[in-house]
């Protein structure tokens, strides 16, 4: 097969590798610098679009651009709406509704007024942009709450905001189309009334009836599991199509409604469905924002003004907080939460796509000035996810909303290790949490000071009342070997494989007994399994730390501890590392040994 279809034009095949390398490997390598997703992906679709040309979605994919992004924003705006279980708002169910309820209009009027006096757009157009603008996108705000780690309560506002609103400014920016083109056409103010709410009644009630049916049918298992998830695309597809034949952008309404439906109606099989569109959702985010950047151009680009910056400056810094702070006043949320609320405003892929939508009708209209909707899109979206994937976590933790420092650890299971190795990890500056549902075997731990969560650790009320931002690592210690490994492959993929732990499962080298890979998660603590390490923890064995220097090294220590375990490694720069059999711990100087040995954790050598 020919590379390029045509001179200069990627062929379809190439332009889906090279999309989907750039967009997963800018993900895989903001993960390995620690750096904002959003910053390198954008930086990505630019350096091979505008910046060198490789690539023009135009010119490349053609008439089926639009289509591809808009059913890409209907699959991420239903993952989003899977995530809004009523049942975890509690606290912050007052401010997500005056955010949707009075934001929304008053975020609608700053943004009009934005666009006429500071970017200088005619009042129809800037009306129209105006209600796109009320869209904080989840395509930006997922990954940057993943890697700013902030508490729950701050995360839920900014999550539920922008989920809800996205189909609300899209339908308002139909709104005052419509409201544009009756001023511009012989179309009559109420074929254009009538059109609106038909559409939005379809909308919800198509999103009801596609949610309900399908809850029916998978817990009546009339769809077995291996089908459950393309029976679920191609039911949202299907209704996105219909809803959006009948009113343009009324399909990301019906598609939210259709997954916040599925989401409260407490299927056995939720959690297998979310965690399949998550995965999907990551790959479209990737994709969308490439596509998003490649599209730009240069003769676009040169639209923006200083009047753009300003325009830019403005949203970001007064219209966005001012709206925020006036939507939630009179509630009972803290200040701290609120500033970082209304400082935090990411646009997203939506906010483009609608805006070029309507750009070229208005062109079409005779309304010149639509040409700069693009470009003032694209600018928006690039100093918002610039600004805040950089800024969002340094705020949080400024304002106290944010994980800080070294990420900590749950340790399931109470008991006399659990309670020494929680002395251990608190005296190293590692935050630590022990979880059982047993009161009794908590009791040590309360009495060493030991931050505790009474209950089981995958339970609901875990789910709302433990801040899992920040923890990293999860060690299931208890008694119950099954326990254990339930715990491990549950939080897996929360947590990571790599960061959940389990002792070593009785019989566990017996075919009989073993289990396969995907099951539970790295033995920590070798050949060491419940009942043996609480037999030590009983003969006065503890978990003791030791740093190592140039005049004690690790061999000098293994001859001082030879029945010792080794738990974990803790480096110069204060990062933990549980040991496994995988591991290959460095042990330089400045480094410490964090073992179960013999003696009382007061005893630990100062020889470091």
């Amino acid at each position: 097969m020919a590379l390029e279809s045509q001179a200069g034009a990627l062929s379809p095949v190439m332009v889906f590798a090279l999309v989907g390398a750039l967009g997963v490997g800018a993900q895989w390598l903001a993960w390995r610098l620690r750096m904002p997703a959003i910053v390198l992906m954008l930086l990505a679709g630019l350096a091979v679009g505008p910046g060198l040309g490789l690539f023009d979605p135009a010119r490349d994919i053609g008439p089926l651009m639009g289509p591809m992004v808009a059913i890409a924003v209907a699959i991420i705006l239903f993952e989003g709406g899977l995530t809004l279980n009523i049942h975890s708002l509690r606290g912050a169910a007052e401010g997500v509704w005056r955010l949707v309820l009075i934001g929304a209009p008053v975020g609608w009027l700053g943004s009009t007024l934005a666009l006429h006096y500071a970017a200088g757009l005619e009042w129809s157009i800037a009306a129209v942009f105006g209600g796109i603008m009320i869209v904080t996108g989840p395509t930006v705000i997922a990954p940057l709450l993943r890697q700013a780690r902030l508490t729950r309560r701050p995360a839920q506002l900014l999550q539920w905001e922008a989920i809800v609103n996205d189909p609300v400014g899209a339908l308002a920016a139909v709104l005052a189309f419509e409201v544009v083109l009756v001023l511009n056409t012989s179309e009559t103010a109420a074929s254009a009334v009538w059109a609106m709410a038909r559409g939005i009644t379809i909308a919800i009630a198509l999103g009801l009836a596609a949610g309900w049916g399908l809850s029916r049918v998978f817990r009546d298992g009339k769809v077995p599991e291996y089908m459950k998830v393309p029976v679920l695309f191609a039911v949202l597809l299907g209704v996105f199509a219909l809803s959006d034949g009948v009113l343009h952008e009324s399909g990301l309404l019906t598609v939210t409604v259709m997954g916040v439906y599925i989401a409260n109606a407490d299927l056995p099989s939720y959690a297998e469905l979310r965690r399949f569109k998550e995965h999907a959702t990551v790959l479209l985010v990737s994709g969308v924002f490439i596509l998003l950047a490649a599209s730009m151009n240069l003769e676009a680009l040169a639209l923006l003004d200083a009047r753009a910056a300003i325009f830019v400056v403005v949203t970001i810094l007064l219209v966005r907080p001012l709206t925020v702070l006036l939507s939630l006043i009179g509630t009972k949320l803290p200040l701290n939460e609120r500033l970082l609320v209304a400082f935090t405003g990411p646009r997203g892929v939506v906010l483009v796509a609608v805006a070029g939508l309507f750009g070229e009708r208005l062109v079409a209209l005779g309304f010149e000035d639509a040409a700069r909707l693009t470009p003032l899109a694209f600018a928006l979206v690039a100093a918002t996810v610039v600004l805040h994937g950089f800024s969002l976590r340094p705020m949080g933790q400024l304002l106290g909303l944010a994980g800080q420092g070294t990420p900590g650890v749950i340790i399931t299971g109470g008991s006399q290790f659990a309670t020494s190795l929680g002395r251990a990890l608190q005296a190293i500056e590692v935050p630590v949490l022990i979880s059982d549902p047993n009161r009794s075997r908590l009791r040590s731990a309360r009495e060493a000071g030991l931050p505790t969560f009474f209950g089981d650790i995958l339970s609901e009320a875990a789910e709302h009342g433990v801040e899992i931002m920040n923890f990293g690592r999860i060690l299931a210690v208890s008694d119950n070997d099954a326990y254990n490994t339930l715990v491990a492959t549950d939080l897996a993929p929360e947590f990571g494989r790599d960061n959940v732990f389990q002792l070593r499962r009785a019989k566990q080298e017996h075919a009989r007994h073993a289990l396969p890979a995907s099951l539970g998660g790295r033995i920590i603590l070798g050949d060491l399994g419940h009942y043996e390490l609480a037999k030590r923890m009983t003969e006065g064995w503890s978990v003791r730390t030791t740093t190592l220097s140039e005049t004690y090294d690790f061999d000098a220590w293994q001859a001082d501890n030879p029945e010792a375990v080794i738990l974990a490694e803790l480096n110069s720069s204060g990062a933990l590392t549980f040991i496994t059999s995988e591991t290959k711990p460095k042990w330089a100087s400045g480094h410490s040994v964090i073992a179960v040995a013999r003696g009382p954790a007061d005893r630990a050598s100062k020889r470091g």
